[in-house]
């Protein structure tokens, strides 16, 4: 039997190109790579196996000898007292006699941005209107849009003249003057807290959520209710979208990006998307407590949330139909059952038209249909943000 080495050369040729190639690739795409796939092995290892954040209360806690905070960390909560009001609403939660705020179940702070006055506008007169809420549902709901100045020092005077009209007319803005801008989103979040606590502390339930974001009111009130009488209550009651195990994003082209400076662990304290949550009421006296000592400059406002709970010993919890970060398919059979998807602006006043008239099929094979359509849309990796493939069973 004779070999023949031509044959065995050539192969090694092929094996030497192919191996040059994959490691071209891997040389190319390494920092995609590692962002998506090692640093998220590294973050859920520490996070299920040493599963300890006891580092939060001695490395971000202000300590009387730093009151203002030091190096590399600022005290967010107490520079917020620096930020005067330029818009205020102190008696927003009082009833129209000037009695009490007794009466309020929920308290829903919008987070918005100065110049989007067309988004609260549609709010107002969908899943946020007030009169709606309390004729239908039989709740009082008070909503307020939390923002900061306009970042443009050029278009900041016309647009604040703006501001002040429309909050002449609604009254719901509150306002404090710092700038509008994402590195400032843990300013806005304090001032949801701060407020809520100053003015309206015995609001049954706070809920935070972002002005494109879609809120099936019925749905949530139906769910909020339902609490309130089950045996579990509703205690330490923090409900969302939960992110378990998050690595810091490391990518410096990235808006979301967090150096090692600012937050060393490779895992953060899990956390809801800030797109939407919701707590109960001695919940927000607690997160009000920790950003009064909380010494941190994390701009990222959802994962700042996750860490002052975590200091207080409050943990969320998730429900399948609060959205993450992704807009959610459409169909009846999703948003018969929905409580907030993301990712809409245009369409706002069509989904609550669709979200209030809209009946599905009943009876055994309507829930089949039903159910069958949800495993299609939901249960499909693109979707992983919206709702979980376990929303189709439900």
């Amino acid at each position: 039997m004779f070999m023949n080495f031509r044959r065995i050369h050539k192969y090694q040729f092929v094996q030497l190109l192919a191996t040059a190639l994959v490691l071209s690739v891997l040389m190319v795409s390494w920092e995609e790579l590692d962002h998506h796939v090692v640093s998220h092995v590294k973050s859920y290892t520490y996070r299920y196996m040493i599963n300890s954040y006891d580092f939060l209360n001695s490395s971000f806690t202000i300590t009387a000898n730093h009151p203002h905070g030091t190096g590399r960390f600022r005290n967010v909560g107490g520079a917020l007292v620096n930020y005067p009001y330029l818009i205020n609403h102190p008696k927003k939660c009082e009833a129209r006699d000037g009695k009490n705020w007794d009466d309020i179940f929920l308290l829903l702070f919008v987070k918005s941005s100065p110049e989007s006055f067309e988004r609260r506008q549609a709010i107002r007169e969908t899943w946020g209107n007030e009169s709606f809420v309390w004729s239908k549902l039989g709740v009082r709901v008070s909503l307020l849009f939390p923002i900061g100045v306009h970042s443009d020092v050029r278009q900041r005077s016309e647009i604040q003249s703006r501001l002040l009209k429309e909050d002449k007319i609604y009254g719901d803005l509150i306002q404090r003057n710092f700038v509008d801008t994402f590195h400032n989103l843990t300013n806005k979040l304090i001032l949801q807290f701060h407020w809520s606590q100053n003015y309206c502390p015995k609001a049954q339930f706070v809920m935070s959520a972002d002005d494109d974001v879609f809120v099936h009111m019925p749905n949530l009130v139906k769910y909020l209710q339902h609490l309130l009488t089950s045996q579990s209550g509703t205690k330490d009651l923090w409900v969302g979208h939960v992110h378990r195990g998050s690595p810091p994003n490391r990518r410096k082209d990235s808006k979301y990006h967090v150096p090692y400076a600012m937050y060393p662990w490779p895992s953060y304290p899990d956390y809801t998307a800030g797109a939407g949550y919701v707590v109960s009421g001695d919940v927000a006296a607690k997160i009000y407590k920790a950003t009064l000592v909380m010494n941190s400059s994390m701009y990222i406002d959802d994962v700042f949330m996750g860490i002052c709970a975590s200091a207080m010993g409050v943990y969320p919890q998730g429900h399948v139909y609060f959205s993450g970060e992704a807009k959610t398919p459409y169909h009846s059979c999703i948003y018969d059952h929905m409580i907030t998807s993301h990712g809409h602006a245009a369409d706002m006043r069509s989904l609550w038209q669709a979200a209030t008239a809209d009946r599905n099929p009943t009876g055994f094979m309507g829930n089949v249909y039903c159910t069958a359509v949800r495993m299609v849309l939901l249960c499909l990796p693109y979707f992983q943000n919206t709702y979980s493939c376990f929303a189709a069973f439900t």
